[in-house]
Protein backbone atom coordinates (compact mmCIF):
# COMPACT_ATOMS: atom_id res chain seq x y z
CA UNK A 1 0.00 0.00 0.00
CA UNK A 2 1.46 3.36 -1.03
CA UNK A 3 1.67 6.22 1.48
CA UNK A 4 -0.81 9.06 1.14
CA UNK A 5 0.65 11.94 -0.84
CA UNK A 6 -0.13 15.19 0.88
CA UNK A 7 -1.52 18.15 -1.01
CA UNK A 8 -1.79 20.41 2.03
CA UNK A 9 -0.01 23.73 2.12
CA UNK A 10 1.99 23.52 5.34
CA UNK A 11 4.01 26.70 4.96
CA UNK A 12 3.24 30.37 4.55
CA UNK A 13 1.53 33.10 6.50
CA UNK A 14 -1.96 31.54 6.43
CA UNK A 15 -0.74 28.21 7.77
CA UNK A 16 1.43 29.89 10.40
CA UNK A 17 -1.56 31.94 11.51
CA UNK A 18 -3.67 28.84 11.97
CA UNK A 19 -0.88 27.19 13.97
CA UNK A 20 -0.58 30.27 16.16
CA UNK A 21 -4.31 30.29 16.84
CA UNK A 22 -4.22 26.59 17.75
CA UNK A 23 -1.18 27.16 19.98
CA UNK A 24 -3.06 29.90 21.83
CA UNK A 25 -5.93 27.57 22.66
CA UNK A 26 -3.51 24.81 23.69
CA UNK A 27 -1.52 27.21 25.91
CA UNK A 28 -4.66 28.35 27.75
CA UNK A 29 -5.53 24.73 28.52
CA UNK A 30 -1.96 23.96 29.60
CA UNK A 31 -2.22 26.63 32.29
CA UNK A 32 -5.22 24.78 33.74
CA UNK A 33 -3.38 21.43 33.52
CA UNK A 34 -0.49 22.95 35.43
CA UNK A 35 -2.92 24.09 38.14
CA UNK A 36 -4.26 20.54 38.38
CA UNK A 37 -0.76 19.06 38.56
CA UNK A 38 0.25 21.41 41.37
CA UNK A 39 -2.69 20.41 43.57
CA UNK A 40 -3.10 22.51 46.70
CA UNK A 41 -1.43 25.86 47.30
CA UNK A 42 2.19 26.13 48.37
CA UNK A 43 1.35 26.37 52.06
CA UNK A 44 -0.76 23.19 51.93
CA UNK A 45 1.92 21.31 50.01
CA UNK A 46 4.67 22.33 52.45
CA UNK A 47 2.52 21.35 55.43
CA UNK A 48 1.91 17.95 53.86
CA UNK A 49 5.62 17.41 53.23
CA UNK A 50 6.52 18.58 56.73
CA UNK A 51 4.74 15.48 58.05
CA UNK A 52 7.19 13.31 56.13
CA UNK A 53 4.65 12.48 53.42
CA UNK A 54 5.13 12.38 49.67
CA UNK A 55 2.93 14.57 47.48
CA UNK A 56 0.21 12.65 45.60
CA UNK A 57 1.92 12.83 42.23
CA UNK A 58 5.22 11.81 43.82
CA UNK A 59 3.45 8.72 45.12
CA UNK A 60 2.18 7.94 41.63
CA UNK A 61 5.65 8.36 40.10
CA UNK A 62 7.19 6.09 42.73
CA UNK A 63 4.57 3.38 42.20
CA UNK A 64 4.74 3.26 38.39
CA UNK A 65 7.37 1.28 36.50
CA UNK A 66 10.31 3.53 35.51
CA UNK A 67 9.47 5.42 32.31
CA UNK A 68 5.91 4.11 32.16
CA UNK A 69 3.38 6.60 30.73
CA UNK A 70 0.47 7.72 32.89
CA UNK A 71 -2.77 8.45 31.05
CA UNK A 72 -4.76 10.72 33.33
CA UNK A 73 -8.53 10.56 33.11
CA UNK A 74 -10.42 13.68 34.13
CA UNK A 75 -7.49 15.97 34.91
CA UNK A 76 -9.59 19.12 34.40
CA UNK A 77 -12.66 17.83 36.25
CA UNK A 78 -14.60 20.55 38.11
CA UNK A 79 -12.39 23.40 36.87
CA UNK A 80 -13.93 26.63 38.26
CA UNK A 81 -16.88 24.76 39.81
CA UNK A 82 -15.81 24.93 43.47
CA UNK A 83 -14.25 27.88 45.27
CA UNK A 84 -10.62 27.28 46.19
CA UNK A 85 -10.46 23.92 44.40
CA UNK A 86 -8.11 23.63 41.40
CA UNK A 87 -9.02 21.44 38.42
CA UNK A 88 -9.19 17.76 39.36
CA UNK A 89 -11.81 17.82 42.13
CA UNK A 90 -9.36 16.74 44.90
CA UNK A 91 -8.63 13.47 43.08
CA UNK A 92 -6.13 12.07 40.57
CA UNK A 93 -7.22 9.15 38.37
CA UNK A 94 -5.41 7.45 35.52
CA UNK A 95 -3.83 4.34 34.06
CA UNK A 96 -0.19 3.38 34.36
CA UNK A 97 1.98 0.26 34.45
CA UNK A 98 2.84 -1.22 37.86
CA UNK A 99 5.06 -4.33 38.05
CA UNK A 100 4.51 -4.84 34.33
CA UNK A 101 0.71 -4.66 34.52
CA UNK A 102 -1.66 -1.83 33.56
CA UNK A 103 -3.49 -0.59 36.66
CA UNK A 104 -6.05 2.09 37.44
CA UNK A 105 -4.75 4.54 40.05
CA UNK A 106 -7.30 6.49 42.12
CA UNK A 107 -5.52 8.95 44.37
CA UNK A 108 -6.89 11.42 46.92
CA UNK A 109 -5.09 14.76 47.00
CA UNK A 110 -5.02 15.80 50.67
CA UNK A 111 -3.34 19.11 49.79
CA UNK A 112 -6.70 20.29 48.40
CA UNK A 113 -9.35 20.71 51.11
CA UNK A 114 -7.89 17.73 52.95
CA UNK A 115 -8.93 15.40 50.13
CA UNK A 116 -12.59 16.13 50.83
CA UNK A 117 -15.02 14.64 48.29
CA UNK A 118 -17.34 16.87 46.26
CA UNK A 119 -20.03 15.76 43.83
CA UNK A 120 -17.60 15.90 40.90
CA UNK A 121 -15.03 13.96 42.95
CA UNK A 122 -17.40 11.02 43.13
CA UNK A 123 -18.23 11.36 39.43
CA UNK A 124 -14.54 11.23 38.56
CA UNK A 125 -13.99 8.28 40.89
CA UNK A 126 -16.87 6.36 39.32
CA UNK A 127 -15.66 7.14 35.78
CA UNK A 128 -12.23 5.74 36.67
CA UNK A 129 -13.85 2.63 38.11
CA UNK A 130 -16.00 2.09 35.01
CA UNK A 131 -12.92 2.36 32.80
CA UNK A 132 -11.13 -0.16 35.03
CA UNK A 133 -14.13 -2.51 35.03
CA UNK A 134 -14.46 -2.36 31.24
CA UNK A 135 -10.77 -3.18 30.80
CA UNK A 136 -10.41 -5.50 33.82
CA UNK A 137 -7.69 -3.35 35.37
CA UNK A 138 -6.64 -3.77 39.00
CA UNK A 139 -7.62 -0.67 41.00
CA UNK A 140 -5.06 0.87 43.34
CA UNK A 141 -6.67 3.49 45.58
CA UNK A 142 -4.48 5.83 47.62
CA UNK A 143 -6.71 7.02 50.45
CA UNK A 144 -6.27 10.19 52.48
CA UNK A 145 -9.64 11.88 52.65
CA UNK A 146 -11.80 13.80 55.08
CA UNK A 147 -14.93 12.26 53.56
CA UNK A 148 -17.81 14.11 51.95
CA UNK A 149 -18.15 17.89 51.71
CA UNK A 150 -21.47 18.13 53.56
CA UNK A 151 -22.90 21.20 51.75
CA UNK A 152 -22.64 19.20 48.48
CA UNK A 153 -24.20 16.05 49.90
CA UNK A 154 -27.08 16.08 47.38
CA UNK A 155 -24.49 15.43 44.67
CA UNK A 156 -22.61 12.81 46.68
CA UNK A 157 -25.04 10.63 48.62
CA UNK A 158 -28.43 9.69 47.10
CA UNK A 159 -28.06 8.67 43.46
CA UNK A 160 -26.49 6.12 41.18
CA UNK A 161 -23.12 7.32 39.91
CA UNK A 162 -22.29 9.00 43.22
CA UNK A 163 -20.58 7.90 46.44
CA UNK A 164 -22.60 4.73 46.92
CA UNK A 165 -21.63 3.59 43.42
CA UNK A 166 -17.97 3.81 44.39
CA UNK A 167 -18.53 1.11 47.01
CA UNK A 168 -20.83 -0.96 44.80
CA UNK A 169 -18.34 -0.93 41.93
CA UNK A 170 -15.52 -2.01 44.23
CA UNK A 171 -17.25 -5.13 45.51
CA UNK A 172 -18.67 -6.05 42.09
CA UNK A 173 -15.26 -5.79 40.45
CA UNK A 174 -13.76 -7.84 43.27
CA UNK A 175 -16.42 -10.52 42.69
CA UNK A 176 -15.26 -10.73 39.06
CA UNK A 177 -11.63 -11.19 40.02
CA UNK A 178 -10.55 -7.61 39.33
CA UNK A 179 -8.16 -6.81 42.16
CA UNK A 180 -8.94 -3.95 44.55
CA UNK A 181 -5.95 -2.64 46.50
CA UNK A 182 -5.87 0.31 48.91
CA UNK A 183 -3.12 2.30 50.59
CA UNK A 184 -4.10 4.42 53.59
CA UNK A 185 -1.63 7.29 53.94
CA UNK A 186 -3.44 9.49 56.45
CA UNK A 187 -6.64 9.98 58.40
CA UNK A 188 -9.58 8.71 56.36
CA UNK A 189 -13.02 9.42 57.71
CA UNK A 190 -16.57 8.22 56.94
CA UNK A 191 -16.77 7.29 53.25
CA UNK A 192 -13.00 7.59 53.11
CA UNK A 193 -12.83 4.69 55.57
CA UNK A 194 -15.26 2.41 53.73
CA UNK A 195 -13.28 2.54 50.49
CA UNK A 196 -10.18 0.76 51.84
CA UNK A 197 -12.25 -1.59 54.00
CA UNK A 198 -13.94 -2.93 50.85
CA UNK A 199 -10.67 -3.74 49.07
CA UNK A 200 -9.04 -7.15 48.61
CA UNK A 201 -5.75 -6.07 50.20
CA UNK A 202 -5.01 -3.02 52.30
CA UNK A 203 -1.71 -1.32 53.16
CA UNK A 204 -1.63 1.25 55.98
CA UNK A 205 1.24 3.50 57.13
CA UNK A 206 2.36 3.37 60.77
CA UNK A 207 1.75 6.51 62.87
CA UNK A 208 0.15 8.13 59.84
CA UNK A 209 -2.73 6.18 58.38
CA UNK A 210 -6.04 5.93 60.22
CA UNK A 211 -9.58 4.83 59.42
CA UNK A 212 -12.71 5.65 61.37
CA UNK A 213 -16.33 6.42 60.62
CA UNK A 214 -16.25 9.29 63.12
CA UNK A 215 -13.14 11.28 64.04
CA UNK A 216 -11.87 11.67 67.65
CA UNK A 217 -13.42 15.13 67.65
CA UNK A 218 -16.79 13.71 66.65
CA UNK A 219 -16.57 11.01 69.31
CA UNK A 220 -15.91 13.65 71.95
CA UNK A 221 -18.78 15.83 70.72
CA UNK A 222 -21.20 12.88 70.76
CA UNK A 223 -20.12 11.04 73.93
CA UNK A 224 -17.68 13.24 75.83
CA UNK A 225 -15.02 10.52 75.57
CA UNK A 226 -11.47 11.66 74.85
CA UNK A 227 -9.70 9.24 72.53
CA UNK A 228 -6.74 9.66 70.22
CA UNK A 229 -6.59 8.83 66.54
CA UNK A 230 -4.32 5.79 66.96
CA UNK A 231 -6.53 4.05 69.51
CA UNK A 232 -9.71 4.82 67.59
CA UNK A 233 -8.56 3.70 64.17
CA UNK A 234 -4.79 3.88 63.79
CA UNK A 235 -2.51 1.76 61.66
CA UNK A 236 -1.30 -0.54 64.44
CA UNK A 237 -4.81 -1.08 65.78
CA UNK A 238 -6.19 -2.02 62.36
CA UNK A 239 -3.20 -4.29 61.67
CA UNK A 240 -3.23 -6.12 65.02
CA UNK A 241 -6.72 -5.81 66.53
CA UNK A 242 -9.43 -5.25 63.91
CA UNK A 243 -7.55 -7.06 61.13
CA UNK A 244 -8.89 -4.61 58.55
CA UNK A 245 -5.35 -3.81 57.38
CA UNK A 246 -3.24 -6.56 55.80
CA UNK A 247 0.15 -4.82 55.59
CA UNK A 248 1.73 -2.32 57.98
CA UNK A 249 4.15 0.04 56.22
CA UNK A 250 6.75 2.20 57.89
CA UNK A 251 6.36 5.19 55.58
CA UNK A 252 5.03 6.23 52.17
CA UNK A 253 7.90 4.66 50.24
CA UNK A 254 7.50 1.35 52.07
CA UNK A 255 3.75 1.33 51.40
CA UNK A 256 4.36 1.83 47.69
CA UNK A 257 7.00 -0.93 47.62
CA UNK A 258 4.59 -3.33 49.34
CA UNK A 259 1.93 -2.44 46.77
CA UNK A 260 4.26 -3.20 43.88
CA UNK A 261 4.87 -6.63 45.41
CA UNK A 262 1.12 -7.19 45.78
CA UNK A 263 0.60 -6.40 42.08
CA UNK A 264 3.49 -8.70 41.18
CA UNK A 265 1.57 -11.59 42.75
CA UNK A 266 -1.79 -10.99 41.06
CA UNK A 267 -1.24 -13.88 38.67
CA UNK A 268 -0.55 -14.04 34.97
CA UNK A 269 -1.33 -10.83 33.04
CA UNK A 270 -3.76 -11.17 30.15
CA UNK A 271 -2.12 -11.51 26.72
CA UNK A 272 -2.78 -9.16 23.82
CA UNK A 273 -5.53 -10.62 21.62
CA UNK A 274 -4.29 -8.99 18.40
CA UNK A 275 -1.03 -9.29 16.50
CA UNK A 276 0.79 -5.99 16.79
CA UNK A 277 2.99 -5.13 13.82
CA UNK A 278 6.17 -3.09 13.99
CA UNK A 279 5.22 0.55 14.35
CA UNK A 280 6.13 3.10 11.69
CA UNK A 281 6.14 6.86 12.09
CA UNK A 282 3.86 8.83 9.74
CA UNK A 283 5.58 10.45 6.78
CA UNK A 284 4.43 13.90 7.91
CA UNK A 285 5.01 15.66 11.25
CA UNK A 286 2.18 15.54 13.76
CA UNK A 287 2.86 19.20 14.53
CA UNK A 288 1.35 20.05 11.13
CA UNK A 289 -2.02 18.97 12.52
CA UNK A 290 -2.11 22.26 14.43
CA UNK A 291 -2.42 24.12 11.15
CA UNK A 292 -4.70 21.59 9.44
CA UNK A 293 -7.36 21.01 12.10
CA UNK A 294 -10.56 23.04 11.99
CA UNK A 295 -10.54 26.25 14.01
CA UNK A 296 -13.77 27.74 15.37
CA UNK A 297 -15.60 29.50 12.54
CA UNK A 298 -13.15 28.31 9.88
CA UNK A 299 -12.80 25.45 7.43
CA UNK A 300 -10.63 22.37 7.74
CA UNK A 301 -8.27 20.39 5.57
CA UNK A 302 -9.35 17.21 3.80
CA UNK A 303 -9.78 14.56 6.48
CA UNK A 304 -7.27 12.36 4.70
CA UNK A 305 -4.59 14.89 5.59
CA UNK A 306 -5.47 14.42 9.27
CA UNK A 307 -5.46 10.62 9.00
CA UNK A 308 -2.11 10.62 7.16
CA UNK A 309 -0.43 12.33 10.13
CA UNK A 310 -1.82 9.83 12.66
CA UNK A 311 -1.39 6.41 11.06
CA UNK A 312 1.68 4.27 10.55
CA UNK A 313 3.63 5.14 7.41
CA UNK A 314 0.78 7.49 6.40
CA UNK A 315 -0.78 4.39 4.80
CA UNK A 316 -4.49 3.60 4.94
CA UNK A 317 -6.88 1.57 2.80
CA UNK A 318 -9.97 3.65 2.21
CA UNK A 319 -13.37 1.95 2.07
CA UNK A 320 -15.88 3.16 -0.56
CA UNK A 321 -13.92 6.35 -1.33
CA UNK A 322 -16.40 7.52 -4.00
CA UNK A 323 -19.55 6.98 -1.95
CA UNK A 324 -20.82 9.00 1.00
CA UNK A 325 -17.81 11.30 0.84
CA UNK A 326 -18.62 13.24 4.01
CA UNK A 327 -17.66 10.14 6.01
CA UNK A 328 -14.19 8.69 5.51
CA UNK A 329 -13.73 5.02 6.41
CA UNK A 330 -10.35 3.32 6.25
CA UNK A 331 -8.26 0.46 7.60
CA UNK A 332 -4.86 1.45 8.96
CA UNK A 333 -2.42 0.88 11.80
CA UNK A 334 -1.57 3.12 14.73
CA UNK A 335 1.70 2.22 16.49
CA UNK A 336 1.34 -1.27 15.02
CA UNK A 337 -2.30 -1.83 16.05
CA UNK A 338 -4.79 -2.47 13.25
CA UNK A 339 -7.74 -0.08 13.47
CA UNK A 340 -10.81 0.92 11.52
CA UNK A 341 -10.99 4.70 11.20
CA UNK A 342 -14.33 6.49 10.82
CA UNK A 343 -13.97 10.21 10.21
CA UNK A 344 -16.82 12.61 9.71
CA UNK A 345 -16.09 15.72 7.71
CA UNK A 346 -18.85 18.28 7.27
CA UNK A 347 -22.49 17.17 7.41
CA UNK A 348 -23.28 13.46 7.14
CA UNK A 349 -25.49 12.44 4.20
CA UNK A 350 -27.72 9.39 3.80
CA UNK A 351 -25.00 7.72 1.73
CA UNK A 352 -22.46 8.45 4.47
CA UNK A 353 -24.74 6.84 7.06
CA UNK A 354 -25.14 3.65 5.00
CA UNK A 355 -21.42 3.48 4.24
CA UNK A 356 -20.47 4.00 7.90
CA UNK A 357 -22.89 1.31 9.09
CA UNK A 358 -21.41 -1.17 6.60
CA UNK A 359 -17.84 -0.38 7.62
CA UNK A 360 -18.50 -0.47 11.37
CA UNK A 361 -20.27 -3.81 10.99
CA UNK A 362 -17.23 -5.23 9.18
CA UNK A 363 -14.93 -4.10 11.98
CA UNK A 364 -17.25 -5.67 14.54
CA UNK A 365 -17.17 -9.00 12.71
CA UNK A 366 -13.37 -8.93 12.32
CA UNK A 367 -12.59 -7.79 15.89
CA UNK A 368 -10.89 -4.64 14.62
CA UNK A 369 -10.99 -1.73 17.09
CA UNK A 370 -12.59 1.49 15.88
CA UNK A 371 -11.19 5.01 16.06
CA UNK A 372 -13.71 7.78 15.43
CA UNK A 373 -12.26 11.12 14.33
CA UNK A 374 -15.08 13.62 14.67
CA UNK A 375 -15.42 16.80 12.62
CA UNK A 376 -19.05 17.05 11.63
CA UNK A 377 -21.79 19.67 11.71
CA UNK A 378 -24.46 17.01 12.10
CA UNK A 379 -26.62 15.18 9.59
CA UNK A 380 -27.18 17.01 6.31
CA UNK A 381 -30.40 18.87 5.71
CA UNK A 382 -32.43 17.15 3.01
CA UNK A 383 -35.33 17.84 0.74
CA UNK A 384 -38.61 15.97 0.97
CA UNK A 385 -37.56 13.34 -1.57
CA UNK A 386 -34.50 12.25 0.41
CA UNK A 387 -35.81 12.80 3.94
CA UNK A 388 -36.70 9.15 4.44
CA UNK A 389 -33.29 8.04 3.23
CA UNK A 390 -31.29 10.08 5.69
CA UNK A 391 -33.50 9.04 8.59
CA UNK A 392 -33.24 5.38 7.67
CA UNK A 393 -29.52 5.33 6.89
CA UNK A 394 -28.64 7.56 9.83
CA UNK A 395 -30.44 5.07 12.07
CA UNK A 396 -28.34 2.28 10.57
CA UNK A 397 -25.16 4.08 11.56
CA UNK A 398 -26.41 4.67 15.09
CA UNK A 399 -27.38 0.99 15.35
CA UNK A 400 -24.03 -0.25 14.09
CA UNK A 401 -21.95 2.05 16.31
CA UNK A 402 -23.94 1.21 19.44
CA UNK A 403 -23.68 -2.54 18.90
CA UNK A 404 -20.18 -3.03 17.52
CA UNK A 405 -18.69 -4.88 20.47
CA UNK A 406 -15.07 -3.99 19.79
CA UNK A 407 -12.94 -1.35 21.53
CA UNK A 408 -14.05 2.09 20.34
CA UNK A 409 -12.17 5.35 20.83
CA UNK A 410 -13.53 8.77 19.96
CA UNK A 411 -11.38 11.83 19.26
CA UNK A 412 -13.06 15.14 18.48
CA UNK A 413 -10.61 16.84 16.14
CA UNK A 414 -12.89 19.67 15.00
CA UNK A 415 -16.58 20.15 15.55
CA UNK A 416 -19.18 17.69 16.85
CA UNK A 417 -22.80 18.75 16.63
CA UNK A 418 -26.31 17.33 16.51
CA UNK A 419 -27.04 13.66 16.02
CA UNK A 420 -23.71 13.20 14.24
CA UNK A 421 -21.99 13.54 17.62
CA UNK A 422 -23.89 10.47 18.82
CA UNK A 423 -23.57 8.59 15.52
CA UNK A 424 -19.79 9.00 15.67
CA UNK A 425 -19.68 7.38 19.11
CA UNK A 426 -20.34 10.25 21.48
CA UNK A 427 -20.25 9.77 25.23
CA UNK A 428 -23.74 8.26 25.46
CA UNK A 429 -22.64 5.49 23.06
CA UNK A 430 -20.00 4.46 25.59
CA UNK A 431 -16.70 4.57 23.76
CA UNK A 432 -13.79 3.14 25.73
CA UNK A 433 -12.46 6.70 25.89
CA UNK A 434 -13.50 10.08 24.52
CA UNK A 435 -10.74 12.59 23.78
CA UNK A 436 -10.65 16.13 22.39
CA UNK A 437 -8.04 18.35 20.78
CA UNK A 438 -7.70 21.91 22.14
CA UNK A 439 -9.40 23.36 19.05
CA UNK A 440 -12.44 21.08 19.31
CA UNK A 441 -15.96 22.39 19.77
CA UNK A 442 -18.94 20.17 20.68
CA UNK A 443 -22.56 21.04 21.40
CA UNK A 444 -26.06 20.19 20.24
CA UNK A 445 -26.06 23.22 17.91
CA UNK A 446 -23.22 24.76 15.87
CA UNK A 447 -24.48 28.11 17.19
CA UNK A 448 -23.78 27.25 20.84
CA UNK A 449 -21.63 29.81 22.67
CA UNK A 450 -17.93 29.05 22.95
CA UNK A 451 -18.00 28.72 26.74
CA UNK A 452 -20.48 25.87 26.31
CA UNK A 453 -18.78 24.08 23.42
CA UNK A 454 -15.07 24.43 24.24
CA UNK A 455 -12.91 21.57 25.57
CA UNK A 456 -12.47 23.09 29.02
CA UNK A 457 -16.21 23.04 29.61
CA UNK A 458 -16.45 19.45 28.40
CA UNK A 459 -13.50 18.43 30.55
CA UNK A 460 -14.77 20.20 33.69
CA UNK A 461 -18.04 18.25 33.48
CA UNK A 462 -16.20 15.01 32.59
CA UNK A 463 -18.03 14.77 29.28
CA UNK A 464 -14.62 13.87 27.83
CA UNK A 465 -11.82 11.89 29.46
CA UNK A 466 -8.91 14.07 28.39
CA UNK A 467 -7.86 16.94 26.16
CA UNK A 468 -4.75 15.80 24.27
CA UNK A 469 -2.32 17.54 21.96
CA UNK A 470 -2.01 16.34 18.35
CA UNK A 471 1.58 15.27 18.97
CA UNK A 472 0.44 13.05 21.88
CA UNK A 473 -2.43 11.42 20.05
CA UNK A 474 -0.66 8.39 18.58
CA UNK A 475 1.02 7.42 21.85
CA UNK A 476 -2.20 7.90 23.85
CA UNK A 477 -4.21 5.80 21.40
CA UNK A 478 -1.51 3.12 21.41
CA UNK A 479 -1.63 2.93 25.22
CA UNK A 480 -5.41 2.68 25.15
CA UNK A 481 -5.37 0.04 22.40
CA UNK A 482 -2.87 -2.05 24.35
CA UNK A 483 -5.12 -1.90 27.44
CA UNK A 484 -8.28 -2.75 25.48
CA UNK A 485 -6.55 -5.54 23.57
CA UNK A 486 -6.06 -7.51 26.78
CA UNK A 487 -9.78 -8.03 27.33
CA UNK A 488 -11.64 -11.03 25.84
CA UNK A 489 -13.15 -10.57 22.38
CA UNK A 490 -16.95 -10.38 22.29
CA UNK A 491 -19.32 -11.15 19.39
CA UNK A 492 -21.26 -8.18 18.01
CA UNK A 493 -25.04 -8.51 17.78
CA UNK A 494 -27.04 -5.79 16.04
CA UNK A 495 -30.57 -4.51 16.34
CA UNK A 496 -32.93 -4.57 13.36
CA UNK A 497 -31.61 -2.55 10.41
CA UNK A 498 -34.29 -0.73 8.42
CA UNK A 499 -33.36 -1.55 4.84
Amino acid sequence: MSPFQTAAATAGAAFDGRCAAFDGMAAALQIRRDEASAGGNERARKLHQSRGQMLPRERIAALLDPGAPFFEIGQLTAADLYEGVPPGATLITGVGRVAGRACMLIVNDPTVKGGTMFGMTTKRHVRAQMFAWQHRLPCITMVQSGGAFLPDLANIFPDDGQGGSVMYNQVKMSSEGIAQIALVFGPSTAGGAYIPALCDELVIVRNQGAMFLGSPQLVYAATGEVINSEALGGALMHSSVSGVADHLAEDDADALAITRRIVHHLGEPSPLRWTRADAQAPMYPAAELRGLARLPGQGAADGREIIARLVDGSRFQEFKPLHGETLLCAFARIEGFEVGIVMGQDALTAQAGAKGAHFVQLCGRRDIPLVFLVDSLGFAASDEASQGGIGRHGAKLLNAVANADVPRFTLIVGQAHGAAYHALCGRAFRPNALLMWPNARAAASPDAPDDEANPLNWARHLWCDAVVEPEQTRSVLAQLLDIAGRTPAQPSAYGAFRM
